[in-house]
């Protein structure tokens, strides 16, 4: 029996900052239960840059299972005797015009790159971790720059998480970002900043009017295989402000399309491009890119499974599939699944041992995020979903 002392552990830090337990719901705000979903509305005015300690936020700690992987190869194995399943369903993204808004922001000190290809820890899984911006500013090319750091507030203190934009006006990011789960209590003051390199923000800072999460994360019902860590339902929306003229961030930085119900799998397995800010590589700084197989594990609450080397910071972060620009075809045709930069889920939960070297995401269903996206698209403006 798998120890929970790592679930005990994560829910202390979030839930208690300097001894005492935290509060989200501002003055003014609102949270409103929609049967499956719970929104955040923050207060009239009440978000803007300098409630956020850019230079100090601490890495948002990753939930964390005690133990050994559970299934791990095994499971992908048997997996592929299965039956391949229904190719699942898609959203497209776009590409944006690319034009900056550029914003200088407090940092800390940078590390040095430490690429190593072909890595794996205990759980043999492989992967491969890189700067996904290299000194060409990969941060300002789509589809990077419609990935991004993501700052907000736990009481009074600064926190940070990754994120990326899957309508023009919508962030997509994990719940634990943006909730306390099972304690009904919701995070404030959400920055997102896309293409965030080394205390930059290319394209500005992007303040948020709502946060939306499922309600069975809100209030503890999730069903999850470690209570509070590896849930089906650790998936958030948030919905950004305009700026002065109406626009929204996806209009400059195009924004990543989005796959559910098995998208882009075959037989339980696919490929997944991971992207994210962990602290523990380059201290945050730049963008980081993981590649590894990933399998559905049916005894982690059917979430993707991946090898990765990243850890705090990049919850949140996308799990895509067919990351990058698409090829013109001259000789060959497309595979089954090829629409280009489809999230498919986003970083949720990795191991407390660093040997092990795995994290899961919970998968994109027709149950949360088209759920999720009906409702925070409703009585939207057209531009910003």
């Amino acid at each position: 029996m798998k120890k929970l002392f790592a679930c005990t552990l994560m829910l202390g830090v979030i839930g208690w900052v300097g001894g005492q337990r935290t509060t989200a719901q501002q003055s003014g705000s609102a949270v409103r239960q929609q049967g499956a979903v719970t929104s955040f509305t923050a207060p009239s005015g009440s978000s803007n840059a300098t409630q956020i300690d850019f230079a100090n936020a601490q890495e948002m700690p990753m939930p964390s299972v005690d133990g050994e992987p559970r299934g791990g190869l095994l499971d992908s194995l048997l997996a592929r005797t299965q039956a391949p399943q229904s190719p699942g369903g898609v959203a497209a993204g776009g590409d944006g015009n690319g034009t900056e808004n550029e914003v200088t922001l407090a940092t800390g000190q940078a590390g040095a790159a430490s690429p190593e290809p072909n890595e794996f820890g205990t759980s043999n899984h492989p992967f491969s971790t890189a700067r996904a911006d290299t000194n060409k500013p990969t941060n300002k090319m789509y589809p990077y720059r419609a990935a991004g750091k993501l700052f907000f507030n736990i009481g009074e203190s600064s926190f940070l998480c990754s994120a990326s934009l899957i309508k023009p006006g919508i962030v997509v990011t994990a719940a634990h970002c943006v909730a306390n789960y099972g304690r009904s209590q919701f995070y404030s003051n959400w920055q997102f900043v896309p293409g965030y390199r080394n205390g930059v923000a290319p394209y500005g800072v992007w303040t948020a009017t709502s946060a939306w999460i499922m309600t069975s994360y809100y209030n503890g019902t999730d069903g999850c295989a470690v209570f509070g860590v590896v849930c089906p339902n650790d998936v958030a929306l948030i919905v950004l402000n305009p700026n002065s003229v109406g626009k929204f961030a996806g209009k400059y930085t195009g924004w990543l399309g989005y796959g559910w119900n098995g998208y882009g799998f075959t037989g339980g397995i696919t490929q997944i491009s991971q992207l994210g800010y962990p602290v523990c590589l380059d201290n945050g700084l730049f963008m980081e890119r993981n590649d590894s197989y990933g399998y559905t594990s049916s005894s982690n609450s059917n979430n993707t499974v991946i090898g990765s080397l990243m850890c705090g910071g990049s919850s949140g972060g996308p799990w895509a599939v067919n990351l990058g620009i698409r090829p013109n075809l001259t000789g060959t045709s497309s595979g089954t699944a090829a629409d280009p930069n489809i999230v498919v889920g986003v970083t949720s939960w990795g191991y407390t041992s660093t040997a092990i070297k795995e994290q899961g995401a919970a998968p994109f269903t027709s149950g949360n995020i088209t759920v999720l996206i009906s409702s925070a698209c409703s009585g939207s403006t057209a531009n910003r979903c």
